[in-house]
Order: C-alpha cells, then structure tokens, then sequence
C-alpha cells in the first residue's frame, strides 16, 4: 500500500502513497498536540506573468468551501475544537496547516483536505474576497518597508518571478476570473506536488489511514498556460535606484546580492555564515563599526534568505540622508576584506555557534518541525533538513573567503536608497 523511502539520520518518517502524495510523520508521544501542515509547490514561481497574484489570492479562496463544506464552517470545526488554523503563500510555495488536540486529528484533517482538493471557488465569493485582497496591496503599498522590499526584488530579478510581488498587482487582480483560477487550483493542487506532514501526539499507522481516507480522490489534472523555461537570475553591473516616499521617517541603504539555488545549498549555508559576521550581534563587523564605534546607522541588519532558484543576501540600514554614500562606502569596503583576509577562527566559532543555537530554538515544538520538513519538501528534499548544523559546523575560514570573493561581488549588486520626501 505505502512505498517507505528512508533517510540518514531524519528522525521523520518519509512515505509516499500510491497517488504520489508525499506523507511525512514524526510521533513525539510527550505531548497532546498535533500538527497537520499541508505544503504545496504552488507558489508565484508558477504563475504566468499576467497571472501574478494569483497563487496567493488562491490561498485566500482555498477557505471559502467546496459543494460540501460551506463558507466558514471549517473554522467553525477547528475553533470549536480549541484549534487554530492559518496559510501562506511564497514565490516558491503555499502551506496550510492546523494544530489541535490528538484526539481530534480525525474530526479536523478530512475538512482540510476537503478544502485544498475540492475548493469550489464560487463566483460570487470570488468578487467578494478579491476586494479583500486589494485592500492588502493598498496597505503593502503604503508601507516603506515594503515599498523598498519590493523595490529591491524588482531591480534584483528583474524579469524573473522572484521580482513580482506575491501579492501581484491590483490591475492583472482585476483582470482574473474564478475559472482561471479554477485551472490554476486543479493544475497545481495535485499528489505530485503536496506532501502533508504530521507532527505530534499521533501513532504512524492512524496519521497513515487517516491522510489515505481524506487526502483520497483528487480532481482530474488542468493544463494551465506555460509559464515557460525561466532563466536563472544575473547581475554583472550594480543597479541603483531611489526612492523618494511621503511616510518614510528615516533614511533606508539595502545592498542585496543574488546566491545560489538550492543546488548549491552548501553555499547557501556559507553566506547564512557570512551573513552573521557581517551584521548579527553587537559583535559583528558592521554593527561594531557602523552603529557602535562611528555611529553612522540607527539600527543595521544582514539577511540571507534559501530560495529555490536564487537565493539573496542584503544589507540594510536605517541612517540620516547625509551618511548613506559614506555607509555604502564603508559596506563595500568591510566586504573587500572578506574578499582579502580569511576571517578569525574566532569570528567562525562564534557565527556558527549563534546558528546552531537558531536552529536548535526553530526545532523545539511540532509546529516548527512540521513547518521545517514542509519548507524543505517544496524547495529541495526534506531530508535535507537536518544537514544544516553538520554543515555549519564543517566550514573553515578559506571556505568562507572563496564564497564572499564568488557571490559577494562589488561590480554586481543592487542598491536601494529611500529618502524621506
């Protein structure tokens, strides 16, 4: 009935059903919850460009009943059963998910699957909830935050996926129609691209049955049309922009750099590490020298985010107008030195204990594991999972040098200014 597939070291258990569904269970008998977290490879990346938005509002749609369930009686069942429930869209996937009591997993993850299978979309709920999406874009687009998040991420990709909002845009949201979103549903929400992860108080056996029963039965695949072959993203020049907003209070400086794809995860976890020795801690280079010693940025962050096809690294700082050329200044030039010198063994202990330490904090309850599987599933392998504090750990400085020197380039990067209007 079942195909078991098993991974070094996952403490999961990894299944695939006979439809192609992806099941994966961890049994953590010490507590009375469970989480069911639904992930589906059906995020902005799938989108045609005229369609953009459409993966997110879908999300939103998902709720809105099938010819069993009607409008707002799902909630109903999980709040009547000390539940809570919510969803998300990515550019690289959508996820839904529940956390109950353990006795109740078999009142609470048929109406789920009833949703994300057989979700009507009825015409009229369509108009009504599309309003509540726009109304979304209009409060993200009085957002400086957002405005210069979205900025950056369209001088980055330009015309790559990633560089569409995933909310899209209140004109191609206007443009859409309940049966083109119908055929995105039915194209996208299929066994091959889902997998259910259970996480809890829950036997192997009974989280096995109950997915076969409810998650039975998909709807006849749609073609939707061809987003076609999207070429990698690339930067061989620095890009600039300003921004010049109304509402924004301070000064904002984003350098962003494109990273690898999943392909390269190895990578990915090096510039996670360079990221921490950049900007994590009152310790960290730019922050010791920026906010604490020169004193020329209020507050200073570094992120870098695991994407599917290309990941992104930045550096933001919120500053007085007048310090931003000699902050852009000074970035560039502590990246320069991780070009030239291999960083402290110091520095490395210290970046890779704080990431360890995150990352043993993010794997502390059933929702955060089941959310850690899920996110893996949709952009790699799930067992991949459970590599990042080996692979942490394994990096040397000269590692850490080749990186910043291949992906931390100063001829190729995007710059993003906001002054106050």
């Amino acid at each position: 009935m079942f195909q078991q597939q098993t991974a070094l070291e996952f403490p999961a258990s990894l299944f695939q059903l006979e439809n192609g569904l992806t099941v994966i269970h961890q049994e953590i008998s010490a507590t009375p919850v469970v989480v069911v977290d639904v992930w589906v490879r059906a995020g902005a990346i799938q989108e045609p460009e005229p369609w953009s938005g459409m993966a997110h509002f879908l999300e939103h749609m998902i709720f809105k009943g099938t010819d069993k369930i009607a409008p707002g009686i799902f909630d109903e069942v999980i709040e009547s059963r000390g539940g809570v429930t919510n969803a998300a869209t990515s550019h690289d996937y959508a996820h839904f998910y529940i956390t109950t009591a353990e006795q109740y997993l078999e009142d609470t993850l048929p109406p789920l699957a009833e949703l994300l299978l057989h979700a009507t979309i009825p015409d009229q709920e369509f108009i009504r909830e599309r309003d509540v999406v726009l109304e979304e874009i209009r409060q993200a687009e009085d957002d400086v935050d957002w405005i210069e998040f979205q900025s950056m991420m369209e001088t980055l990709y330009s015309h790559h996926p990633y560089g569409r909002s995933v909310l899209g845009t209140q004109e191609k949201l206007m443009q859409r129609t309940p049966v083109e979103m119908r055929c995105f549903h039915q194209c996208h929400y299929q066994p091959e691209n889902m997998a259910v992860v259970i996480v809890g108080g829950v036997k192997q056996h009974r989280a096995l049955k109950a997915i076969k029963e409810a998650f039975d039965g998909f709807p006849t695949p749609q073609r939707c049309p061809c987003i076609g072959l999207t070429p990698s993203p690339k930067i061989q020049e620095i890009r600039r922009q300003e921004l010049h907003l109304p509402n924004a209070e301070q000064a904002r400086l984003t350098l962003a750099w494109l990273g690898p794809d999943v392909n390269e995860l190895r990578d990915g976890y090096g510039l996670d590490l360079l990221s921490v020795i950049l900007a994590e801690g009152r310790t960290s280079r730019l922050i010791r020298m920026l906010r604490e010693e020169l004193q020329l940025v209020h507050s200073l962050t570094s992120c870098f985010s695991l994407q599917q096809q290309s990941s992104l690294l930045t550096i933001n700082a919120l500053l007085d107008t007048e310090q931003i050329e000699t902050v852009e200044t000074l970035i560039c030039d502590c990246i320069t030195q991780l070009h030239n010198e291999p960083i402290s063994e110091l520095e490395l202990k210290r970046s890779q204990r704080l990431l360890c330490n995150d990352y043993a904090f993010s794997t502390e309850t059933p929702a955060q594991l089941a959310g850690l599987y899920g996110y893996y599933f949709t952009i790699a392998k799930p067992e991949l999972s459970m590599i990042y504090p080996s692979e942490i750990q394994s990096f040397q400085p000269s590692d850490l040098q080749k990186l910043a020197q291949k992906y931390l380039k100063l001829e190729s990067y995007s710059v993003t200014v906001v002054k106050p209007c």
